[in-house]
């Protein structure tokens, strides 16, 4: 009897990095898994993603985390104790409120303005710039030129300026953090698109018959996602010291809404004795700050084509 010899079936890995894909599906988690292995090789970049995911639970569970009240204090028996004392682990404020309970809600109105802020300005800032550098000509000339008068003015200037027109509250700051956010992302989306449209690909599409709304939604949109993914990660740290800055000027979040900027300005009238009312706030605003530094970073290094061919 002749015994037939059987393949064995690929394990996981060697499926997803297989170079010959048998599905688009395949291809996908491919890409995927190549992504996530350059990323993970990087530590910082894994540390800010701890911080990023850190972030999120306590934004989720801050009902659940805070020892008291957010917004109701004890002035007389809890007016401005220091980190540690008769049960306040960061120490309380000027209304008698505890910090590390203020510090936990504060992170939600945090997540608020920064997820809020992407998903108005990335979408304006793809169009712009998609349908600038496809279109070109007098298009591209006027959108460019929109662009560029955005440009001109510092963010947190123009961020001051529309938020003192509509009037101060989380989501006229939202709104104008956005406004002065987009021109940034148009001008890559623009740059990326100018080097894919003269393209062998695109030029094929083309020729199938593709109109030029399709191209640009289903073919060149996609392939600026890449770099638009990690500016915007990037510029989630400005987003939070724009927030922070109009909070600290009184047009952000009004009180006793617990916003991190709102918390260092009422803090800074104690900065000399009682330090950690203005300095826990701040210490918070650096960390995910940085943790949104060290992700953008990392994103940039596993999404970048010449790491992948190297």
């Amino acid at each position: 009897m002749s015994e037939t010899a059987t393949t064995p079936p690929p394990s996981l890995r060697e499926w997803l990095t297989s170079d010959r894909p048998q599905s688009r599906r395949q291809a996908r988690l491919g890409r995927l898994y190549v992504i996530w292995q350059r990323f993970s090789e990087n530590r910082l970049a894994l540390a800010g993603l701890c911080i990023i995911l850190l972030l999120l639970f306590i934004a989720a569970f801050a009902d659940v985390l805070a020892p008291y009240s957010p917004v109701q204090g004890d002035l007389r028996n809890a007016r401005l104790l220091p980190p540690g004392s008769a049960g306040y682990l960061l120490g309380t404020d000027d209304q008698g409120r505890d910090i590390l309970s203020r510090l936990l809600h504060g992170s939600r109105l945090t997540l608020f303005v920064i997820f809020l802020v992407a998903i108005i300005a990335a979408p304006i800032g793809l169009i712009m710039g998609t349908v600038s550098g496809y279109a070109g000509g007098w298009i591209d000339a006027v959108l460019m030129r929109i662009t560029d008068i955005f440009l001109a003015f510092p963010k947190l200037v123009l961020a001051l300026a529309l938020v003192a027109a509509l009037g101060p509250g989380i989501e006229n700051a939202v709104l104008a953090i956005a406004v002065t956010s987009w021109p940034p992302y148009a001008r890559i989306a623009r740059a990326e698109t100018m080097t894919f449209r003269n393209s062998d690909y695109i030029s094929a599409v083309r020729l199938m018959g593709a109109s030029p709304l399709r191209i640009v939604l289903f073919h060149i949109m996609p392939l600026c996602m890449s770099s638009l993914i990690v500016r915007v990660t990037l510029d989630m740290a400005g987003i939070i010291l724009t927030a922070a800055g109009l909070g600290f000027l009184g047009l952000g979040a009004q009180p006793p809404l617990p916003e991190w900027g709102a918390m260092i300005a009422s803090g800074r009238r104690f900065i000399l004795d009682q330090w950690w009312v203005a300095a826990m706030p701040g210490f918070a605003i650096l960390i995910v700050s940085l943790g949104f530094n060290l992700l953008g970073d990392g994103l940039r290094d596993a999404l970048d084509p010449k790491e992948a061919g190297q």
